[in-house]
């Protein structure tokens, strides 16, 4: 297994592109302001500390490129993975464009890939901070020419985020990944135009796992009012979510889950807790203790 050690002066994504399967990357302690995608699969990247260790850039979804063309979401990105069996530990990978209201959607996190592990990472951005694929299949339709192919990848994708702090504004964990968050702390920051989201899953019906929350603790800024956010709302039909054990803030709406605007989409949304909360909305569900350990056991 090959070995290599980083620091901010290098530049890490030549060093990713040049790396083979099997490598162990250390950064040292620093802010590496570039944008790196991470196509070689088995690599794991280790910091010296979440808090010290920082990859960052400032990307948004209504930036113009060289041919006057916006980033759109998908392309806003500072951290992207599409290869297999990537492992990320003790960095921040964040975005800090910090304008939604004007700048739309910024990306810090995009994993295009199976068994993809984070473990004490801080991913940080406002809207849209963390996107797990694939993407719904009328986007990877859509995209088809925009996006590059590895960003449009079909298939069943496998996540697992440990001991992580996921902070974001508005649908800030969002995509049809099939993905663990666990003992992880999930923190609303103020949304200035008002409700705030947490999870926007879209998973296809076909998909039995969805997003499940296990013992996380969702917090939220000082500024951001009680009962002010949902934990999540169904970005297509039959989005999955689940919550297992959790902890909530005084932030977090009694209701729970909302249906997406003036969809219909709560007769196919499949969110459900355990234990279920008081007061959460009728078509939400409670988990019993057998698919709790089949949604968990999943990941093992």
């Amino acid at each position: 297994m090959e070995t290599i050690h980083a620091t901010p002066s290098d530049s890490l994504q030549n060093i990713l592109a040049a790396a083979k399967p099997g490598t162990k990357i250390f950064l040292a302690e620093g802010i590496y302001r570039e944008k790196v995608q991470i196509s070689t699969p088995d690599i794991e990247l280790i910091g010296a500390g979440a808090d010290s260790t920082i990859i960052v850039y400032n990307d948004f979804a209504k930036k113009l490129d060289q041919h006057c063309v916006e980033y759109n979401t998908f392309r806003t990105w500072t951290m992207a993975v599409t290869a297999p069996h990537v492992r990320l530990k003790n960095i921040t990978v964040e975005n800090d464009a910090h304008s939604p209201k004007t700048k739309g959607q910024e990306v810090a996190l995009t994993v295009y890939a199976n068994d993809f592990s984070a473990e004490h990472c801080r991913f940080l951005s406002t809207q849209d901070t963390v996107f797990l694929g694939p993407l719904p299949d009328d986007l990877i339709e859509r995209y088809n020419g925009f996006l590059k192919d590895e960003l449009r990848a079909e298939g069943a994708e496998k996540q697992y985020f440990a001991n992580c702090l996921l902070a974001g504004t508005v649908d800030f964990i969002f995509g049809c990944g099939d993905a663990l968050f666990q003992n992880c702390e999930i923190r609303s920051l103020y949304e200035e135009r008002g409700y705030g989201y947490v999870a926007a899953p879209a998973h296809a019906l076909s998909q039995q796992i969805g997003f499940v929350f296990q013992d996380c603790r969702f917090t939220c800024d000082q500024n951001v009012p009680d009962e002010s956010v949902f934990l999540a709302r169904p970005w297509r039909d039959f989005g999955k979510a689940s919550f297992v054990n959790c902890i909530y803030g005084p932030h977090i709406a009694k209701t729970g889950f909302d249906k997406w605007n003036d969809t219909a989409r709560d007769k196919t949304a499949r969110f459900s807790e355990f234990p279920k909360n008081e007061g959460r909305v009728s078509w939400s569900a409670l988990l019993s203790e057998q698919e709790k350990e089949k949604l968990i056991g999943y990941f093992r």
